[in-house]
């Protein structure tokens, strides 16, 4: 089979992590562009993508890419790739996308040119007038950016951040790929004591575990591919084999806390979910009363906003009251915060040494860095 195109649609401010990630897979030809990564890949590499990336949110495989100025255009481009290639006489082809600054806007309008120009070009490969459509899901994707059409397909099913830990979650929860790039961006690898005061259901440190440990995140869960004929199964197999001979096997120290009792339990379970409840530590536990001996360590948390817990001053009091805690520190601890308020810094105390403009869902936020501390600097 010929040379394939993977597109990796992710959070905005992670594209750079991502394409990290990829290289590091020993992907050739990634690009980081707005919202998403490209790259190329072989058939075993669909498998190894899906297992192991922590930080996109899907993995797509690029069919074709073409001008769509209109309708007809859009049309016959479909119409003109092989999707015979991939789709078998029974496969499923649903198609959803979107289109942005294209002249066509209309998206459920665009989805139906592009089931009829799929179903055409597929009826006519398989001599068939209805394709009966009873087999495995091939989703059809696109992106329509600037008149420009890429037309996909699924590999992945339900979105990358769904592990297959957190079957309960409490109000407000972070994206696992969120929570993950977070994790990767304060640079922990496992050796220092890692802490989030406001683990809510547990998904920072969990994500931290899976990091210090190097174990694939999708293990755990099935993918819409692995049901495609063309696809060996035998590629995931051996992907998984892969994923888990890289495993390590340490001692680590992460922590999380949180003041809501119910929480903590859950956290916990989604740790035994993810099978690192060997790894990780949860208790009931006061942000505002955090302490630690440890000479250094790092910090990774995502404090309530004002926006959805929590009113903006009774925020900003945690804010307050958590800052003076971290000043408290030794000064060899790293700390990262995410928030979208704009006055985190001022009642936090002190101002970031870096920031970082991520997005939790819709909102915009800024993962606020701060690094070692000079003994001077304490209170």
């Amino acid at each position: 089979m010929r040379e394939l195109e993977l597109l990796i649609p992710t959070l905005f401010g992670l594209e750079g992590l991502c394409a990290e990630e990829l290289r590091r897979l020993g992907l050739s030809g990634v690009r980081a562009e707005n919202g998403r990564v490209r790259c190329l890949a072989a058939p075993a590499d669909i498998p190894r993508v899906n297992l192991n990336l922590r930080t996109g949110e899907r993995v797509l495989l690029v069919v074709g890419e073409f001008p769509a100025p209109d309708f007809d255009a859009l049309f016959e481009g479909c119409r003109a790739l092989p999707w015979e290639d991939f789709i078998p006489r029974d496969g499923a082809f649903p198609v959803k996308g979107h289109s942005l600054n294209s002249r066509l806007r209309s998206v459920p309008a665009c989805q139906s040119i592009l089931k009829k120009a799929a179903a055409s070009r597929l009826g006519a490969k398989y001599g068939v007038d209805a394709l009966p459509e009873s087999g495995a899901l091939c989703q059809i994707q696109f992106s329509i950016l600037k008149d420009q059409a890429v037309l996909m397909l699924d590999t992945t099913g339900p979105g990358l951040y769904k592990r297959g830990y957190r079957a309960v979650g409490v109000a407000a929860p972070l994206r696992e790929t969120l929570a993950a790039a977070m994790v990767l961006l304060s640079r922990y690898r496992g050796k220092d004591p890692f802490c989030d005061p406001f683990c809510g259901s547990g998904t920072i440190p969990i994500e931290a575990a899976l990091i210090a440990k190097n174990r694939a995140p999708g293990l755990g869960r099935s993918f819409s591919a692995q049901k495609w004929r063309w696809l060996d199964s035998g590629l995931w197999l051996q992907a998984a084999d892969e994923a888990m001979d890289g495993e390590y096997h340490g001692s680590y120290d992460i922590w999380g806390g949180d003041i809501d009792p119910r929480a903590v339990d859950i956290a916990r379970s989604n740790a035994a979910k993810a099978e690192v409840e060997d790894t990780v530590r949860f208790d009931v536990a006061d942000a505002a009363r955090f302490r630690r001996d440890a000479p250094y360590g790092r910090i990774v948390t995502n404090p309530p906003y004002g926006e959805r817990l929590l009113e903006k001053q009774a925020a900003e009091a945690l804010y307050r009251s958590f800052g003076g805690a971290v000043r408290a520190l030794p000064p060899g601890w790293r700390v990262s915060v995410l928030s979208s308020h704009t006055e985190f810094e001022r009642a936090f105390g002190r101002p970031a040494d870096r920031k970082r403009k991520l997005y939790n869902g819709m909102l915009k936020c800024d993962l606020f860095q701060y690094e070692k501390r000079r003994e001077e600097d304490r209170p």
